[in-house]
């Protein structure tokens, strides 16, 4: 989504806490479960509204991956380290 040019003038940056943070857990057709959760860096209240007065915030978040329970007739072959033993 692009913004136009002044959509952040007069936003409005705001702190928060998180309350709960889930992982969305999703069943591949090759058998892979993914696990997803999104997580929010930042917020910003723009001096936009909803068509019913709602106000319009912009988030800055990211996604976490993690592949859980991958069958091996997925797998790659593992690779060699070059890491000595600890």
């Amino acid at each position: 989504m692009t913004l136009p040019p002044d959509a952040l003038e007069g936003s409005k940056d705001l702190d928060f806490t998180e309350i709960e943070e889930h992982w969305n857990t999703y069943q591949l057709s090759d058998g892979t479960k993914l696990k997803v959760k999104l997580i929010v860096r930042g917020v910003k209240r723009l001096n936009q509204f909803e068509p019913d007065g709602t106000p319009v915030y912009l988030i800055n978040s990211m996604n976490v991956v993690r592949a859980v329970d991958v069958p091996d007739s997925v797998k790659a072959k593992p690779k060699k380290s070059s890491m000595p033993p600890v």
